[in-house]
């Protein structure tokens, strides 16, 4: 049994790609792409400060990775696999609905709505700009030029299989060749609904310059597909990124101007966050998780990633976890952020996928939990993100904006205009103090 799942999920990761691999031959950025083309120097940035414990490197296990916090709990295998089938189960109107103990969420539109992105077609902006393209995905439009998408899936379903898996009940608001350009790829761990095979091939295809920065171990993942403009970080290393000209167009693009010829810097930045990894049942933990900063252009932004705050035990229903007799420990990397590498003028941070709280909690965070990140990070501004796009758990998919305005309010925190959402496709604007 153990051989044939092997060769099934190794089936459907190189086999089912056959159609969609590239050509031999790169091809230059298309049309649509900025004028003038870039060309990548990635250094090793000047040592900067970190956490005492950061040298320890407590994640790493002999051939794995794990969370070296106690606000981490291992997976009890068959609570969660009895529960997880309940899930599977209630999806197809069968056992825990019957019983009343699922709830299952109502994907019947209008749900979030969805609006085609404005993008910037050249270089030039005076402000920070992300747009949300639903789930985990941004894309983030620095002021200097530089232009970065995170955890990108351009697929229907989030799944190593086109006919089985969750599938999408919103729409893709656009598609990678509506992007004009993508200077940098950011990835937060290789679970299928922040690492598409088919979306990172078309976006090489596409932006051949375009560079990836991913967590320890994944490197081979992206050379065994043919992408070699990849960089693998630790937790709290960090490279800086110039992007010199290359070669100008006889005849200017809308947008351009004689200042986007100049080289622009960035620093990229890999931090802790709680998660987990895998890409069949094989390979549990193989690779490292991530959050991740980036800083261009006088504007620092903060990709907390996928990722949990603390691990609540399975309660009655209704109990709030944050009540007054409920203090469980926390992740301490999100302080450390905050003090080391903050503050940050945006954060992207997960709001959804939390329901049952005794399940996910340790990896996936809920509404309140993104707050005490958002504060413990030192965002200033933060937009939230992994909801709206796939059922991945049991909450209701209107559920997390709702309590996140509760949690905000928790904290005396502006329900609007400090930590908000928007629409899938929406940009937001940040302009420089």
């Amino acid at each position: 049994m153990h051989a044939f799942f092997r060769r099934l999920f190794f089936r459907y990761r190189r086999g089912r790609v056959n159609t969609e691999q590239p050509l031999n031959t790169r091809h230059n950025m298309s049309s649509s792409t900025a004028a003038i083309l870039y060309a990548v120097t990635i250094a090793v940035s000047p040592k900067s400060a970190s956490p005492e414990d950061a040298a320890k490197r407590s994640h790493h296990l002999k051939d794995r990775f794990k969370n070296p916090w106690e606000s981490w709990r291992p997976f009890q295998l068959f609570k969660v696999l009895r529960s997880l089938i309940g899930l599977i189960l209630t999806q197809f109107s069968l056992s825990r609905r019957l019983t009343g103990r699922a709830n299952v969420p109502d994907t019947t539109p209008p749900t979030v709505p969805v609006q085609q992105p404005e993008f910037l077609t050249g270089r030039e902006t005076k402000t920070l700009r992300a747009t949300w393209l639903g789930h985990a995905c941004y894309f983030a439009e620095f002021p200097g030029g530089l232009r970065v998408l995170f955890d990108p899936v351009f697929q229907d379903r989030c799944s190593p299989f086109s006919w089985m898996g969750p599938r999408r009940y919103t729409e893709m608001p656009c598609q990678i060749s509506d992007i004009p350009i993508i200077d940098a790829v950011v990835i937060s761990h290789n679970h299928y609904d922040h690492l598409s095979y088919p979306t990172v091939m078309e976006i090489s295809k596409r932006h051949p310059n375009c560079h990836f920065f991913v967590p320890l171990g994944n490197k081979q993942w992206f050379n065994d597909a043919g992408i070699n403009n990849v960089t693998e970080m630790d937790w709290w290393e960090e490279r800086d990124v110039t992007l010199s000209p290359s070669h100008a167009a006889e005849v200017a693009q809308p947008g351009e101007s004689a200042s986007q010829g100049a080289d622009i810097k960035a620093r990229v930045g890999c931090l802790p966050c709680q998660h987990t990894s895998a890409r069949s049942p094989f390979d549990r933990d193989k690779t490292l998780w991530s959050s991740w900063y980036v800083e261009s252009g006088g504007r620092k932004v903060y990709f907390a990633g996928d990722t949990g705050y603390r691990a609540v035990p399975e309660l009655p229903e209704g109990v709030d976890d944050y009540g007054a007799d409920h203090d469980y420990p926390i992740c301490p990397a999100f302080k450390q952020v905050g003090e080391y590498k903050g503050p940050f003028d945006l954060g992207l941070i997960p709001i959804g996928a939390y329901q049952p709280r005794w399940i996910m909690s340790p990896m996936h965070a809920d509404p309140h939990d993104a707050v005490n990140i958002f504060r413990d990070t030192g965002c200033k501004r933060a937009l939230g993100m992994h909801w709206g796009t796939w059922v991945l758990t049991e909450e209701d998919v209107l559920e997390p904006p709702k309590k996140l305005r509760e949690a905000l309010k928790r904290h005396d925190i502006p329900e609007t205009g400090v930590f908000d959402i928007c629409n899938i496709g929406e940009s937001r604007e940040f302009l420089i103090d």
